[in-house]
């Protein structure tokens, strides 16, 4: 295999397509797959949004479709082609936010796309600034993400970092407070999260390492009183960033 060969990735479903041909203006679609039968009105906006990127629209069976993302998926009957999914710079990120107080996430080692493409699409709603992964052992940015996002991968950057710990040391240099998560820890209803605040979710097993919860300034827990004493990733990192919203917003 050409390791110099760019790969590719695929979008699939109507709104994660529609929001990513009117957010990247084609630049990074290399072709349309759109199946025979779907409803004129959605052909129609297609091949506008094509027309004006200068892409190919190719109408396919609905087993050529399934062949490209697989049977499981839910295609809705667009499929597109592109290069692989950009990340964004942390130092041009921070450079960018320097003249507000930013609210960051970081992920811990996420492993599920499903989860990632929850948290993108939370992130978005939430005004959150930027997103920071590690780049190994956990899922990246994916066809699977950018369904599960429903367009916000394109609105939210995503940084990937090799090392997390060093990524909080310099960080903590700018100014930046880091906030964790534990089932001991402060009660995240009085979370205060003015100022530059990173928020750091662990992994959906493990929760956060013990060389990245040593670098946490303040650790944040949600009460439960039923009987399961953890919640999902994606969820809890919906809860802490909606608290987060709403401490940012008074």
């Amino acid at each position: 295999m050409d390791s110099n060969k760019p790969s590719q990735e695929f979008v699939y479903g109507k709104h994660a397509a529609v929001d990513y041909l009117k957010n990247n203006e084609g630049s990074r679609v290399n072709k349309i797959f759109l199946q025979n039968g779907v409803s004129a009105d959605f052909e129609k906006e297609i091949r506008g949004l094509a027309k004006k990127s200068r892409v190919v629209v190719q109408e396919v069976p609905k087993n050529k479709i399934e062949k490209l993302v697989g049977h499981q998926a839910n295609h809705q009957g667009i499929v597109l082609t592109i290069a692989s999914f950009e990340y964004a710079d942390l130092d041009e990120t921070l450079a960018q936010l320097e003249n507000k107080n930013p609210m960051i996430l970081m992920l811990d080692s996420i492993e599920d796309p499903h989860n990632l493409g929850s948290i993108l699409r939370t992130a978005d709603a939430t005004g959150v600034d930027a997103i920071i992964i590690p780049k190994h052992r956990a899922t990246g940015l994916t066809s699977v993400v950018a369904k599960s996002s429903t367009g916000a991968i394109n609105h939210v950057p995503v940084i990937r970092e090799t090392n997390l710990v060093n990524t909080v040391n310099k960080m903590k240099k700018a100014g930046f407070w880091f906030f964790g998560t534990d089932m001991k820890g402060q009660d995240y209803r009085k979370w205060n999260a003015k100022g530059k605040t990173v928020l750091v979710i662990g992994n959906e097993g493990k929760g956060i390492s013990r060389l990245l919860k040593e670098q946490m300034d303040q650790m944040l827990t949600i009460p439960m009183v039923g009987h399961v004493q953890s919640l999902n990733a994606g969820v809890a990192a919906g809860v802490l960033m909606y608290q987060a919203f709403s401490s940012r917003e008074i």
